[in-house]
């Protein structure tokens, strides 16, 4: 069974600093995309950001500048490094990846989700 297990996610002062990490782990063939997602309370899931086994990213507009994805493909694993943290960047953080499992056809999978929360 493949799961993605997140970490790193917590309170944080206006213009500060988190890093998230979120590791695959299971019987794992491949992972294509993996990516983060952000879910503010009353508000519609969001990405945040996304990087591709070649490291190509793609960042939501209110992020560029402040957060940087990248993975380490010899650890399954996808970080989110968040700088310059606004109030807004607050809400529940989840890590997404494609994944091909062995002997299965490759779809998509979740994290549990980590909440941020930005605040004085």
């Amino acid at each position: 069974q493949v799961q993605l297990v997140e970490s790193g996610g917590g309170l944080v002062q206006p213009g500060g600093s988190l890093r998230l990490s979120c590791a695959a782990s299971g019987s794992i063939r491949s992972i294509l995309v993996m990516g983060w997602y952000r879910q503010a309370p009353g508000k519609q899931r969001e990405l945040v950001a996304a990087i591709n086994s070649g490291s190509s990213t793609n960042y939501a507009d209110s992020v560029k500048g402040r957060f940087t994805i990248s993975r380490d493909n010899s650890k399954n694993t996808v970080y989110l490094q968040m700088n310059s943290l606004k109030p807004e960047d607050t809400g529940v953080y989840y890590c997404n990846a494609d994944i091909t499992p062995i002997g299965w056809a490759r779809r998509p999978y979740w994290g549990q989700g980590t909440q941020v929360t930005v605040s004085s």
